[in-house]
């Protein structure tokens, strides 16, 4: 198996992640900014989330750079 394949897939999981946790975001009542102060906390949470898995994606791809080859143990791995 080509190692493009592979990031191709991980690629994939990790934008689904990203869009399931977008998904959790509220949308406010209200029109004023005075709604937008309940969900500070949870904006917060998100936004340190996707950080967290954008270093996580960053990271995979870096180590994908140095790959030669896939097999089994990388694929299993990977998951």
């Amino acid at each position: 198996m080509v190692k493009g394949r592979l990031e191709a897939f991980s690629d994939g999981v990790i934008a689904i992640i990203i869009t399931i946790m977008v998904l959790e975001l509220k949308i406010p009542h209200e029109s004023d900014l005075a709604a937008l102060r309940p969900l500070i906390p949870i904006f917060l949470s998100y936004v340190l989330s996707f950080v967290h898995v954008g270093i996580y994606w960053n990271n995979h791809h870096h180590l994908f750079q140095v790959v030669r080859q896939v097999n089994g143990s990388t694929l299993w791995a990977n998951l």
